[in-house]
């Protein structure tokens, strides 16, 4: 890899090759799982390039197409599964620079690929009273490129499903890794080529999202004596069409109590939460149903003054994957799953898997959108013991109906949040003929004799349609 040729031909770019620098770019959190620890420790990339815009981007997919050299393209690494991380070393094209929102209108949004979701949400909500419809936890760190490339949804989510769902991304403009790099413009069922690649079938460099009206959301943390009854709390909660919440996030004790440092005051000892943010004209109606349904309000940020509120997290930020990064903060041993809860067998199917791995694994829930249907999404933590262990804890969750999206997996296949088809393919091949693009992360391209055609379940499915 002729890394001193590439810096020649990238004269005048911005290029860090500070080893120790170019070592944090390379990673994300991927160390939420022990798994991923072990195994992506020592990956490192051989020089970060930071673009500040299309015409840059270009530059150095060329001269990297070239040279032979692999790019791995990166947000604000954020995400949890080595999405970021470069296998085989190479650059990490860090597109934090490209960070400009250029057009607000009515419904939508255009800015670049590191454009930081909040700060998003503060030029849509100051223009016009909109905001984004999805958001990952890490709404205040993470770039709006970074989750499309590698996130599937989030708060918001109960409203308006995934990332994965027609409608949640408008375009994507993305430059191939050629001799002569494209740029093209991908909407409606091509987005999907895109959509959580990991950036292994092209580099985004406009995004182009819809937008919702935006609200002054209302933290609310509701008590129940049981996790179950917070389960069933939320899917009621979730099933009333009049209304309006944006997070619905059951968890069980003594997770709150342990974990959720800044909000213990609020909580009894064994007591089981349910998080909510709700629009404030549905306050008092969500209120009474709340009293209805037999849980206790522990906490209602709009009866608090800014004194009592001060230093508090949002709610948001208690919830998908920063409940685990808080308990990780607290008991290293901690990490996590993803499930899927399939409709209409969800609260069924929650009780089973919560009297399953009694002391040993905590659940948590989020309720969404899935398919039409309100169903939830279990992220539940694991006290880690072994891998062997963290594999029969997987199988039996799918021996019991619900599926694993496996957070231990770095490759798009074996987590089972993307399947790979012969459209992917053909795109890659289109997009990235030499394979140059974050390589080691999709297993049909690497390995032709794989069998991408099983019957498991992925959360984003291919692009072939069934029959």
């Amino acid at each position: 890899m002729d890394i001193a040729a590439l810096k020649r031909e990238l004269d005048g770019l911005k290029i860090e090759d500070n080893p120790a620098i170019v070592q944090q770019k390379s990673r994300d959190f991927y160390w939420y799982s022990p798994v991923l620890k072990r195994q992506l420790e020592n990956v490192t990339a051989d020089l970060v390039v930071s673009p500040r815009n299309q015409g840059e981007v270009v530059r150095v997919l060329a001269a990297c197409h070239r040279l032979g050299i692999p790019v791995t393209p990166r947000g604000t690494g954020t995400g949890n599964y080595g999405q970021a991380m470069p296998l085989s070393g190479g650059v990490v094209l860090s597109l934090a620079e490209m960070n400009e929102v250029t057009t607000i209108a009515a419904g939508r949004v255009i800015c670049g690929p590191g454009a930081i979701l909040a700060d998003i949400d503060r030029a849509t909500r100051a223009h016009s009273g909109q905001e984004l419809r999805l958001h990952p936890s890490t709404y205040n760190t993470a770039s709006i490129g970074g989750f499309i490339a590698g996130g599937s949804g989030g708060v918001g989510s109960i409203n308006f499903g995934g990332l994965r769902d027609f409608g949640n991304v408008i375009r994507l403009r993305v430059v191939t890794m050629e001799a002569e790099p494209k740029v093209l413009d991908l909407t409606g069922e091509d987005l999907h080529k895109v959509t959580h690649a990991y950036g292994t079938n092209g580099i985004i460099v406009e995004v182009e999202m819809p937008l919702t009206a935006s609200y002054d959301w209302i933290d609310v943390i509701v008590g129940f004596d049981s996790f179950i009854g917070a389960a069933r709390y939320g899917n009621a909660l979730a099933c009333q069409d009049g209304l309006l919440t944006k997070l619905i996030t059951p968890i069980a004790a003594p997770v709150p109590q342990d974990y959720f440092k800044r909000h213990q005051r609020f909580f009894r000892p064994g007591q089981s939460i349910c998080l909510v943010m709700v629009a404030p004209q549905s306050l008092d109606a969500f209120l009474a149903f709340t009293r209805r349904e037999g849980g206790e309000v522990v906490m209602n940020a709009a009866s608090m003054s800014e004194a009592e509120k001060k230093g508090l997290p949002p709610a948001f930020e208690l919830a998908w994957n920063h409940t685990t990064l808080r308990a990780l903060r607290v008991d290293p041993s901690i990490t996590y799953l993803q499930s899927l809860y399939p409709f209409p067998n969800q609260l069924a199917l929650v009780e089973k898997m919560d009297a399953m791995f009694p002391g040993e694994v905590f659940s948590h829930l989020e309720f969404v959108r899935f398919d039409g249907n309100i169903t939830c999404f279990g992220l539940p933590l694991v006290k880690f013991t072994s891998e062997e262990r963290l594999d029969e804890i997987i199988r039996l969750h799918e021996e019991n109906g619900c599926p694993i999206f496996n957070p231990h997996r770095y490759t798009l296949e074996e987590g089972g949040m993307k399947q790979t088809d012969d459209i992917q393919l053909a795109f890659k091949r289109e997009a990235d003929p030499q394979g140059l693009l974050n390589p080691g992360k999709m297993i049909a391209w690497e390995n032709p004799d794989y069998d991408y055609r099983s019957g498991k379940t992925f959360l984003f499915k291919g692009l072939q349609r069934a029959g």
